[in-house]
């Protein structure tokens, strides 16, 4: 019983550090990345798509994208889907190719962007708190049923505290990856 809280836990704290690591591919470094632009919605004949489902992303060198829609009439809403986002960015079309020069960041854009990673980091050592805090909770659920002992209680929080602070030192070293890569020039 207590094996599986405690690996649910780490299963739900694993899941939490991938989920940041997703997120912050999202973020943009000065190199250029498929998953800047993936994630962005497209018109799509009335339906909202993501822009990897109506047209192929390649990296055609460090600073530059290109974008292929696979029908030549979604040229102008795949425009419109760069444009409308928050990254900032400048499509430039030549026929049915779509090109995006990722420009280099600021100091002050880098460390606006490192504020985010940031905060997207505290947000996954929150999430793994909580965790902490239900898998606690079962615990207890199971010594008032007189499921457990008592040491069995405490030694289950100490492992669960190991896992938990195991996963945010997990959290502070994506974070600290991702800021190196913000500052790098």
């Amino acid at each position: 019983m207590l094996n599986e809280i405690q690996k649910d836990a780490q299963t739900r704290m694993h899941k939490s550090i991938e989920a940041l690591r997703h997120d912050l591919t999202k973020v943009r470094t000065g190199r250029a990345s498929t998953a800047l632009v993936e994630h962005l919605k497209v018109n799509y004949y009335g339906s909202d798509m993501p822009l990897s489902q109506v047209a192929s992303i390649a990296v055609s060198d460090a600073r530059s994208l290109t974008i292929t829609p696979w029908e030549k009439q979604m040229v102008g809403p795949v425009e419109k889907a760069i444009l409308a986002s928050d990254l900032g960015l400048t499509p430039n079309t030549a026929g049915t190719v779509i090109r995006i020069n990722i420009p280099a960041l600021t100091e002050e854009r880098r460390k606006e962007l490192s504020k985010h990673v940031h905060h997207e980091g505290e947000n996954a050592k929150i999430a793994i708190r909580n965790i902490r805090r239900d898998a606690n909770q079962q615990v207890k659920e199971l010594l008032k049923d007189k499921q457990i002992s008592e040491d069995e209680e405490r030694r289950s929080e100490d492992e669960i505290q190991k896992l938990t602070d195991q996963a945010i030192k997990d959290v502070d070293e994506v974070v600290k990856a991702k800021e190196q890569e913000l500052m790098a020039v």
